[in-house]
């Protein structure tokens, strides 16, 4: 199977993302895998689609990370490659990382991506879908049993009045955005410059106003679904709690989150049940739910991570399962063709 991972910028890729490891793992299963930046594609002339992709040699058996991502890196094994010749590609980019310097990134991956789907290529996430979930609005879209009480608006007012209601307490952030950026937890009893927050945010779009939880403290805990289903290997589920020992309010692991293990509730599992409808229904494969207490705080679709720290808390290797899955999922396609389009063949 050639497989491809469609990245920020290939050289900006580090040995403990999460990508890395499912590249690693393909390459592993004997697959030829390339990761491609969002700058590296070209749709020609003649209606063909390429891309600048960085192999590491197919002949070498791996033993780490680093030694991987390095032969990647290399310039001299990047190659220009048909998009047509792949068999899987997965879209893990992140779109809050280019926000500001590369706004036309995100949308790129989409666009490319719904070309490559086109062409026949399995994508995962479904592209379209995607387009759908580039902000936080998409979350909305949820049962509302799972989610925490919410307003998106740009009205100080109507922000203002929201958080009397919901006591005094909220949590600000931005529409567009992910990693922790711009959020902010107000407290009217401590804070008298919501006003402030309020108009830093709105500079860029629309406030999401969200309902605090008490058990945001104890951090939040981060579980990978696959298929609408928890991830689960040898017993072991793909999940664990980020906790921020300096009492920020963010957990993510960009801002100085610390993994712990976690044992999943039937709460959980029950939560996942709610859901896993629309993760069927949207095409995605392979996301990571963010939850706090008994409720959904937020469900990553680009580019989830945590894979290493799920392995290095219960010593199981996460990644090849997926990798095994994308494999069933191409040999599927080979007896279906066309009858299976890609929203479909991505979650089933």
């Amino acid at each position: 199977m050639k497989i491809g991972f469609v990245v920020n910028d290939v050289a900006t890729e580090q040995p403990q993302y999460t990508t890395t490891r499912l590249a690693l793992a393909a390459s592993r299963a004997g697959h030829e895998v390339s990761l491609m930046g969002l700058g590296d594609f070209a749709y020609e002339p003649d209606g063909s689609m390429s891309a600048r992709a960085a192999a590491a040699a197919s002949d070498k058996r791996y033993r780490s990370l680093e030694r991987y991502l390095e032969d990647v890196q290399k310039p001299e094994v990047v190659k220009q490659i048909n998009i047509g010749d792949f068999d899987v590609v997965m879209l893990r980019n992140d779109p809050a990382e280019d926000a500001n310097e590369k706004p036309w990134a995100a949308t790129a991956a989409i666009a490319f991506g719904q070309l490559f789907a086109q062409a026949g290529v399995l994508v995962v996430n479904d592209p379209t879908s995607l387009a759908n979930a580039l902000s936080k609005a998409y979350f909305q879209h949820f049962p509302e049993t799972v989610r925490p009480r919410t307003l998106i608006s740009r009205d100080e007012k109507l922000i203002s009045d929201f958080i009397d209601e919901l006591g005094g307490k909220a949590v600000l952030k931005p529409l567009q955005g992910s990693g922790g950026s711009g959020v902010f937890l107000v407290d009217r009893k401590e804070s008298p410059n919501l006003s402030q927050i309020i108009e830093a945010i709105a500079r860029d779009g629309y406030v999401v106003a969200q309902e605090y939880l008490p058990e945001a403290e104890e951090g939040d805990i981060r579980m990978f679904v696959m298929n609408g289903k928890p991830l689960k290997v040898d017993g072991a589920f793909a999940a664990f709690r980020r906790r921020n020992a300096t009492g920020d309010l963010r957990s993510n692991m960009k801002v100085g989150g610390k993994a712990e293990a976690v044992d999943v509730t039937d709460e959980m599992l029950q939560m996942v049940d709610l859901i896993r409808p629309k993760l069927i229904a949207d095409g995605m494969f392979l996301v990571g739910l963010d939850i706090v207490g008994d409720k959904l705080m937020e469900v990553n679709v680009f580019t989830p991570g945590g894979l290493g720290s799920c392995q290095g808390l219960y010593d199981v290797d996460f990644a090849p399962a997926v990798i095994k899955d994308l494999e069933r999922k191409r040999r599927i396609a080979q007896h279906y063709g066309v009858e299976l389009d890609n929203l479909k063949l991505a979650t089933l």
